[in-house]
């Protein structure tokens, strides 16, 4: 038995914004200098990827991708400053959140076995 924890971050509607998925697409645009090569990487479409983008953005009110126009492919993207402390700030955060929640785990885990041994009469 172990514990899989998945953390995301909802405007004040709870429509999710932010989570892993967008964390690995604006990590996967840095990488790759495309949106549409991340969306593919991820096996996503574009425009999904594109509304994800579109969607933190507008909930945060701050560009996290600059999109530089022009070349043959006229899609090449990076991560702005902000976006890239986005992703810095997002993954401490949630690799905080997810030691924290290992110590009330492992008590529950305890407990849980020993109810599982304790035998019932009847």
């Amino acid at each position: 038995m172990d514990l899989k924890v998945k953390l995301y971050i909802v405007d004040d509607k709870g429509e999710k914004f932010m989570g892993i998925g967008v964390l690995w697409l604006l990590e996967r645009v840095e990488s790759l200098g495309s949106l549409r090569a991340a969306a593919k990487d991820m096996t996503i479409s574009y425009t999904k990827a594109y509304n994800m983008v579109k969607r933190l953005e507008a909930t945060l009110g701050h560009e996290v991708l600059e999109m530089r126009r022009g070349g043959a492919s006229h899609d090449g993207a990076c991560l702005t400053a902000f976006g890239r402390r986005l992703c810095s700030l997002y993954r401490d955060f949630q690799q905080e959140a997810k030691e924290r929640v290992m110590e009330p785990y492992g008590t529950f885990k305890s407990r849980l076995e020993e109810m599982m041994e304790e035998r019932t009469d009847g």
